[in-house]
């Protein structure tokens, strides 16, 4: 049984994954991610569903359009690979649980805004906004995300992690542009912060944000020697964090407290 629903998680996923590739394509446009149906955006014409099959159709056409031969890009087969991965391992960790379905929703949220952040150093607000309400709204229906049967103490728990996230991403920001004379970190950056808090409480949140610099200064590292960039897209650090408190904070933070 357990084998079965792995898979039909997997499948699943890339379904979703399939969605979330054109949120990632429409948002920035500010176009409807329902109306109208998938299209190449080169030639126009309506992809066929035997055309817009997950994973599969990437190969079959061998990453390029039916009719007008556009290559497409490799986004979105790996996309489709990322989420199906992401929820296979939360369904792994949580089982059929309210903290699958929440942390589920959240990771799906994250993939969006680190491809879109990647692309045009952006994260919409209908992504962090959005999500921070549907956090906030999580919190109260399903309480045992943060280990209680309180409505309350679950509410409580999500503002608190909102606030201190955000408050966290705001305050690195404003000393950073003290020191370095610059904008140091960006709004979007700030939001992202208080939708992951209102996922995962004031503790996890503040787990993210000490972990998230050793990803992406590994990579502005690279970055700045071989490119000269001296800014990177902070969103995608500040995600993959996120997912690394989600499985494994918890398990960290208890080895942490057990030392003291």
């Amino acid at each position: 049984m357990q084998t079965a629903i792995s898979i039909l998680v997997f499948i699943f996923g890339s379904i979703i994954g399939s969605f979330l590739n054109v949120c990632i394509h429409r948002i920035p446009k500010n176009e409807s991610i329902v109306f109208p149906a998938s299209h190449c955006p080169l030639c126009k014409k309506d992809i066929a569903w035997y055309d817009n099959i997950p994973i599969l159709s990437y190969v079959a056409l061998r990453g390029r359009c039916r009719f007008c031969d556009t290559r497409i890009p490799l986004r979105y087969p790996i996309v489709e690979i990322l989420t199906p991965v992401v929820l296979l391992i939360l369904f792994t960790v949580f089982g059929v649980s309210a903290k699958f379905f929440a942390y589920s929703m959240m990771a799906c949220g994250l993939i969006v805004a680190t491809f879109i952040d990647f692309a045009i150093q952006e994260i919409p607000d209908q992504i962090s906004l959005g999500g921070l309400v549907a956090g906030i709204i999580m919190s109260l229906l399903f309480p045992s995300i943060f280990d209680t049967a309180s409505r309350w103490a679950g509410l409580l728990n999500s503002v608190a992690g909102a606030v201190i996230g955000g408050g966290s991403i705001f305050l690195l920001g404003f000393f950073g542009e003290l020191v370095f004379k610059k904008e140091a970190m960006g709004g979007g950056d700030v939001k992202l912060m208080a939708m992951i808090g209102a996922f995962l409480g004031w503790k996890l949140v503040l787990f993210t944000f000490f972990v998230a610099p050793v990803f992406g200064a590994a990579v502005g590292v690279v970055q700045r020697i071989k490119y000269g960039k001296e800014t990177i897209p902070y969103g995608p650090y500040l995600s993959l964090a996120a997912l690394v408190a989600i499985v494994w904070g918890n398990r960290i933070l208890s080895m942490f407290y057990g030392l003291y």
